[in-house]
């Protein structure tokens, strides 16, 4: 794994922050699966944000596992960021990855099960994750000749990031237009900011070990995530406590849910 670490309180704290991450960014996506048993209904859920996220989740996990496993990518990782550097990568987000992959999936098996109401993939949610995985099959053709699988496994860490970043528009989007943020769950958003302020503590404690902050800049992919992740968190809790308080939280959310079907449905949310 590279150079050891120099202090032991520091690992331990690190260990720590990297485990909150992974509980809380874990534990938010279990609302979603518990609803979708409960009402034997899919309606309301955006079929575009589960099939993009199972996308960003299996790119983070092809380029967590390769740079946790394989030695060839460690090898190429130290060659281009020096020897005494540490891999980026933990076992906890190994883990995390395996885990979102595996909830993920069993949403998307949900979807095909249970009730749609008519809802389905947008076109271009599909033209966007076939032009992603084209890409990505041009990548590993790239990559065979030359043996370049660290650019290969960056490949995959920038599609997630890009991923990442298109999930959270619809959302976003429809908060805005319904002028509310009845029906979301602001539980699973304050889960995620925990999760992305550990995992750049986990980060930064690392860097000060190392006295080091390659960290940062050789795992790009991880960083970003959290850049990108905490600013979207942000800007939901701006519209959830103080753009669109929920004043008329009393009411049922299902009914609110179902008359906004078509928003979370079209094409443009993708």
């Amino acid at each position: 794994m590279g150079s050891s670490w120099h202090s032991t309180q520091l690992e331990i704290i690190s260990t720590v922050f990297g485990w909150i991450a992974f509980c809380s960014w874990s534990i938010s996506f279990y609302p979603q699966v518990i609803l979708n048993f409960k009402r034997k209904s899919v309606v309301g859920l955006n079929f575009d944000f589960v099939v993009l996220n199972l996308t960003k989740h299996s790119s983070y996990l092809i380029y967590n596992a390769s740079l946790f496993f394989s030695s060839a990518v460690q090898r190429q990782y130290h060659q281009k960021y020096g020897f005494n550097e540490m891999i980026p990568v933990a076992a906890n987000d190994v883990a995390f990855s395996i885990h979102a992959v595996v909830l993920t999936a069993f949403t998307l098996f949900q979807i095909a099960i249970y009730d749609r109401g008519g809802q389905k993939v947008s076109k271009t949610s599909i033209s966007i994750l076939s032009v992603a995985w084209l890409t990505v099959i041009i990548c590993v053709f790239i990559a065979i000749p030359n043996h370049s699988w660290l650019w290969l496994a960056s490949c995959f860490s920038t599609l997630q990031v890009v991923m990442t970043v298109i999930k959270y528009i619809p959302q976003a989007v429809m908060n805005f237009q319904r002028k509310s943020t009845i029906g979301f769950s602001i539980g699973n958003i304050l889960l995620d900011l925990v999760g992305g302020l550990a995992n750049y503590g986990q980060m930064a404690v690392q860097s000060i070990d190392q006295n080091s902050w390659v960290n940062f800049y050789g795992n790009i992919g991880k960083t970003l995530l959290s850049l990108v992740s905490i600013f979207f968190d942000l800007l939901f809790i701006l519209q959830h406590y103080v753009l669109y308080p929920a004043q008329k939280a009393v009411k049922p959310s299902s009914p609110d849910l179902s008359g906004q079907e078509p928003l979370v449905t079209s094409s443009e949310d993708a």
